[in-house]
Protein backbone atom coordinates (compact mmCIF):
# COMPACT_ATOMS: atom_id res chain seq x y z
CA UNK A 1 0.00 0.00 0.00
CA UNK A 2 1.58 3.21 -1.21
CA UNK A 3 1.04 6.14 1.77
CA UNK A 4 2.41 9.24 2.82
CA UNK A 5 2.57 9.40 6.62
CA UNK A 6 2.36 12.89 8.39
CA UNK A 7 2.00 13.34 12.18
CA UNK A 8 -1.43 13.87 13.70
CA UNK A 9 -0.70 17.50 15.04
CA UNK A 10 1.13 20.39 16.28
CA UNK A 11 0.37 23.29 18.59
CA UNK A 12 3.21 25.93 18.43
CA UNK A 13 3.28 29.64 19.60
CA UNK A 14 3.41 32.64 17.52
CA UNK A 15 7.29 33.12 16.31
CA UNK A 16 8.54 29.43 17.25
CA UNK A 17 8.99 26.38 14.49
CA UNK A 18 7.96 23.23 13.73
CA UNK A 19 9.10 20.46 11.56
CA UNK A 20 6.67 18.68 10.07
CA UNK A 21 8.61 15.17 7.98
CA UNK A 22 5.90 13.33 5.34
CA UNK A 23 7.43 9.60 5.22
CA UNK A 24 6.50 8.10 2.40
CA UNK A 25 5.82 3.92 2.06
CA UNK A 26 5.33 1.08 -0.39
CA UNK A 27 7.16 2.96 -3.34
CA UNK A 28 10.13 5.36 -3.30
CA UNK A 29 9.35 8.74 -3.99
CA UNK A 30 12.83 10.11 -4.78
CA UNK A 31 11.61 10.71 -8.29
CA UNK A 32 8.62 12.53 -7.92
CA UNK A 33 7.98 16.41 -7.12
CA UNK A 34 6.41 17.20 -3.80
CA UNK A 35 4.41 19.70 -2.52
CA UNK A 36 2.21 21.22 0.67
CA UNK A 37 -1.01 22.60 0.78
CA UNK A 38 -2.42 23.86 3.81
CA UNK A 39 -6.11 23.93 3.83
CA UNK A 40 -8.29 26.07 6.21
CA UNK A 41 -12.43 25.27 6.93
CA UNK A 42 -14.24 26.37 3.64
CA UNK A 43 -11.35 27.02 1.46
CA UNK A 44 -9.67 25.11 -1.11
CA UNK A 45 -6.02 23.50 -0.49
CA UNK A 46 -3.44 25.77 -1.98
CA UNK A 47 0.24 25.40 -2.72
CA UNK A 48 2.49 27.01 -0.27
CA UNK A 49 5.78 25.00 -1.61
CA UNK A 50 6.95 22.63 -3.86
CA UNK A 51 9.90 20.62 -4.35
CA UNK A 52 11.19 19.36 -7.49
CA UNK A 53 12.39 15.14 -7.58
CA UNK A 54 15.88 16.14 -6.95
CA UNK A 55 15.42 18.65 -4.11
CA UNK A 56 17.21 20.86 -5.37
CA UNK A 57 14.63 23.57 -6.35
CA UNK A 58 12.18 24.70 -4.53
CA UNK A 59 9.51 27.29 -4.69
CA UNK A 60 7.51 28.87 -2.24
CA UNK A 61 4.52 31.03 -2.05
CA UNK A 62 4.71 35.12 -0.86
CA UNK A 63 2.67 34.13 2.00
CA UNK A 64 5.78 31.43 3.36
CA UNK A 65 8.87 32.99 1.32
CA UNK A 66 11.86 33.19 3.89
CA UNK A 67 10.32 31.25 6.51
CA UNK A 68 9.58 27.89 5.44
CA UNK A 69 12.21 25.45 3.94
CA UNK A 70 11.93 22.13 2.32
CA UNK A 71 14.18 19.24 2.21
CA UNK A 72 14.28 15.49 1.15
CA UNK A 73 16.35 12.63 2.52
CA UNK A 74 15.81 9.75 0.51
CA UNK A 75 17.56 7.48 2.72
CA UNK A 76 14.87 7.88 4.94
CA UNK A 77 11.98 8.40 1.94
CA UNK A 78 11.06 11.72 3.45
CA UNK A 79 11.00 15.09 3.02
CA UNK A 80 10.41 17.72 5.53
CA UNK A 81 8.94 21.32 5.53
CA UNK A 82 10.87 23.16 8.07
CA UNK A 83 8.04 26.10 9.33
CA UNK A 84 9.93 29.22 11.09
CA UNK A 85 8.91 32.73 12.44
CA UNK A 86 5.22 30.85 12.86
CA UNK A 87 2.04 33.26 12.95
CA UNK A 88 -1.80 32.33 13.93
CA UNK A 89 -2.83 33.07 10.32
CA UNK A 90 -0.56 29.34 8.95
CA UNK A 91 -3.03 27.44 10.70
CA UNK A 92 -4.18 24.79 8.78
CA UNK A 93 -4.34 21.41 8.00
CA UNK A 94 -1.08 20.95 6.16
CA UNK A 95 -1.29 18.10 3.48
CA UNK A 96 2.15 16.93 1.25
CA UNK A 97 1.00 15.37 -1.83
CA UNK A 98 3.73 13.84 -4.40
CA UNK A 99 3.50 14.65 -7.98
CA UNK A 100 4.79 11.12 -10.13
CA UNK A 101 5.61 13.19 -13.00
CA UNK A 102 7.24 15.89 -11.34
CA UNK A 103 5.68 18.69 -12.86
CA UNK A 104 7.01 21.21 -10.45
CA UNK A 105 3.72 21.91 -10.41
CA UNK A 106 0.88 24.35 -7.98
CA UNK A 107 -2.15 22.76 -9.00
CA UNK A 108 -3.52 20.05 -6.24
CA UNK A 109 -5.12 18.18 -8.78
CA UNK A 110 -1.50 17.59 -10.39
CA UNK A 111 -0.84 15.50 -7.28
CA UNK A 112 -1.72 11.84 -7.10
CA UNK A 113 -0.53 10.76 -3.51
CA UNK A 114 -1.57 12.63 -0.73
CA UNK A 115 -0.84 12.78 3.00
CA UNK A 116 -3.98 12.00 5.49
CA UNK A 117 -2.47 15.51 6.62
CA UNK A 118 -1.64 17.48 9.55
CA UNK A 119 -3.17 20.08 11.88
CA UNK A 120 -0.69 23.07 12.49
CA UNK A 121 -2.09 25.54 15.49
CA UNK A 122 -0.23 28.90 15.83
CA UNK A 123 -1.38 30.80 19.03
CA UNK A 124 -1.12 34.16 19.50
Amino acid sequence: QVQLVEPGGALVQAGGSLRLPCAASGRTFSSDAMGWFPQVPGKPRQLVAVMNRGGGSTRYAASVKGRFTASKDNAKNTVYQKMNSLKPEDTAVYYCAADPLARFSDYSAHYYYWGQGTQVTVSS
